[in-house]
């Protein structure tokens, strides 16, 4: 990984932050008892088999369409959810599952609607991509790149006009982060000082193009300055250091501050899609992130240092997989949607 991903400092402090350098205070990780490395475990689990379970279904041709994996991202999302209150909404791209689990929605519905089931979370036909859950405050994936930003945005905005104190995460990828929607809804957030925290997950190649090749600026916590939107550099394969960074940026939003970004410093394992060979990097630097900085491991390092022994640790991850196995079973023999569905919830 490179240096600055690599960095020890949970947090890097953009030189353009202005007013919010002050609201987060400096380079911070979070102190977690040992609960909450459990339950960050547990969760980060999760998806990690979820994820290599849904890979599985896939390529046994159970899983149709697109199919974006989130193996090596888990600690942006949990860290980021880990920081919330109840109210908080979240809302995302197309590599969408982690967030759905994040947000504690089913397992079994979360792969029925992958499987194109009834008991998927739209009814079997939305897919991998569009998911949504009004109770779990979680307001998609959508498939179109940055579409969710306004969004976002706009979520945000309702909850100023119902002054009802929830903060909007609106995540994006560094693919996304270049698209003009994205600085027309920095602009507005910034404008309308809208509660909102924009979660860049700067997993370093978007589709498949380096962020070097691609950005003129690659240190995407600046991306707000010309809009007065502070920003914070984090190391997104800490748990921890995600938390801390969610905190302060979600208590400057709450407190009408405005607009937040967070440059989450990420990695995919698998390529950007089940489609993609991932040819554009070596076998060798993907194999050094999973060895100096995989999300679950530095979790399990931890708690093995704090005498948790190695056969509770795999009692966790096997009941993990048992839930997941669960939801891959269910997901198989859930009926498939009468032909009708397709005339309904659509607009006319």
């Amino acid at each position: 990984m490179a240096a600055a991903q690599t960095a020890q400092t949970a947090e890097k402090m953009s030189p353009a932050a202005g007013n919010g350098a002050a609201a987060l205070g400096g380079a911070k990780i979070a102190e977690f008892t040992k609960e909450q490395e459990l339950d960050a475990l547990r969760h980060m689990l999760l998806i990690r088999r979820f994820e290599e379970k849904a890979g599985q279904m896939y390529g046994m041709g159970l899983i149709g369409g697109f199919c974006h994996l989130y193996i090596g991202q888990e600690a942006v999302v949990i860290g980021m959810k880990m920081a919330t209150k109840e109210g908080d909404q979240m809302i995302t791209g197309y590599r969408d599952h982690g967030h759905m689990l994040a947000c504690d929605m089913d397992p079994k519905g979360v792969m029925a609607e992958l499987t194109g089931r009834r008991g998927g979370y739209s009814k079997g036909k939305g897919g991998s991509m569009h998911m949504f859950s009004l109770e779990k405050k979680f307001y998609g994936g959508h498939g179109i790149v940055g579409a969710q930003v306004p969004l976002g945005t706009g979520l945000a905005f309702a909850n100023k006009y119902r002054g009802n104190d929830a903060v909007c995460l609106t995540y994006f990828g560094d693919g996304a982060a270049n698209q003009g929607q994205v600085y027309e809804s920095f602009n507005m957030a910034e404008l309308w000082k809208l509660p909102v925290v924009y979660v860049i997950e700067n997993n370093r190649y978007a589709m498949g193009t380096s962020v070097t090749r691609s950005s003129a600026q690659t240190d995407f916590s600046k991306r707000g300055v010309s809009f007065n939107i502070p920003g914070s550099q984090v190391d997104g394969m800490d748990v921890r250091a995600v938390k801390a960074a969610g905190e302060t940026a979600i208590a400057w939003c709450r407190a009408g501050n405005g607009p937040f970004i967070l440059e989450m410093q990420t990695y995919r394992y698998r390529g950007h899609s089940m489609s993609d060979p991932a040819k554009y990097r070596t076998r060798e630097e993907v194999d050094k992130v999973r060895h100096d900085s995989d999300p679950i491991e530095q979790v399990r390092n931890r708690l093995l240092a704090a005498k948790m022994s190695e056969d509770e640790l795999k009692k966790i991850d096997a009941d993990v997989r048992e839930i997941v196995n669960a939801a891959a079973d269910f997901a198989q023999h859930d009926p498939e949607p009468e032909a009708s569905e397709l005339y309904t919830d659509i607009y006319r």
